[in-house]
């Protein structure tokens, strides 16, 4: 398997890419991923016009650290296959992701690898762009075994809940708010696209929250994506950014009670014991486990 990027996804903020002032906006925030948008940001007679745009923002605004992403239109318009070759063309190393929208199945990501793989050799580029894709549709979430696992280009899985309300039939009023359920409405589509993901060693990413007026709301649906293994939340509007971040952040506390907890685990090894008391717990390899992957996302972040 190719080694796949580390990349930060605890905050994906969503920028039309119709707007010049936004995504100058968006160069100057501290977030860990921008995607200007082709989708749904954008109407139809200005998607060709906002490509320019985009490749104009890529070449030309200082994102600093932030992940650069293009959202592309999905494979059954008229735009996707031009997205992906006037993007690439255009941008060149300057782009980092391209994201697929209304992945439907495999073959979607296969058609979206190859291309990809086309433009690189086209270009010349040792740089490999890497891919991810918006489950959110119920056919996607029937195969997202299969979608996960068709290419090592693929380096995320987000949950789009909005289109793929409609998708099932889920009436909701406002897009990852509150909708009078008892009890998380998208427990089980969370829990299986995150499996599909953690099990091809990608990212799980939940999707957009409308309501950007409500912080609390906000900050209780990404405490549920987080304790369910997702990885970080989209963000519709900068007021959104501290909160996803903090959120997904291991807190400066319990990344020094893990990096403790694997040196007393180190210890008990290097003594020939495969478990060992620990601040008055017994601890073994499955507790270091977690520990370790508090002490790995530390790391990325910096702590």
């Amino acid at each position: 398997m190719t080694n796949r990027p580390r990349r930060l996804r605890r905050c994906q903020l969503s920028v039309p890419g119709s707007s010049e002032k936004m995504m100058t906006k968006a160069a100057a925030l501290d977030v860990d991923f921008v995607f200007l948008d082709l989708e749904d940001a954008v109407a139809p007679q200005e998607k060709r016009a906002a490509r320019k745009k985009i490749i104009d923002a890529l070449n030309n605004l200082d994102f600093g650290r932030s992940v650069r992403c293009v959202r592309i239109n999905d494979l059954t318009t008229e735009y996707a296959a031009e997205d992906i070759i006037e993007v690439m063309e255009g941008a060149r190393e300057n782009l980092d992701v391209i994201m697929l929208t209304k992945c439907m199945g495999p073959d979607d990501i296969t058609f979206c690898d190859k291309l990809m793989s086309q433009m690189e050799l086209k270009l010349r580029q040792n740089k490999r762009i890497g891919l991810e894709v918006l489950i959110e549709e119920v056919e996607a979430m029937q195969r997202v075994d299969e979608i996960a696992a068709a290419s090592d280009r693929l380096e995320a899985l987000i949950f789009g809940m909005g289109d793929y309300s409609a998708s099932q039939g889920v009436s909701i009023a406002d897009i990852g708010g509150d909708n009078g359920y008892p009890g998380d409405i998208w427990h089980y589509q969370r829990q299986r696209m995150t499996i599909a993901a953690r099990v091809n060693r990608i990212d799980a990413v939940d999707g957009p929250f409308a309501n950007f007026t409500d912080p609390e709301a906000y900050r209780e649906e990404c405490r549920r994506a987080m304790m369910l293994g997702l990885v970080g939340k989209w963000a519709i509007h900068p007021a959104q950014i501290e909160i996803a971040q903090d959120v997904f952040s291991p807190r400066a506390d319990e990344v020094d009670f893990a990096r403790r907890m694997r040196a007393a685990f180190n210890d008990a090894l290097a003594r020939g014991q495969g478990a060992a008391q620990f601040e008055g717990k017994m601890i073994d390899i499955a507790s270091v486990r977690i520990a370790d992957r508090i002490i790995e996302r530390a790391k990325l972040i910096g702590m």
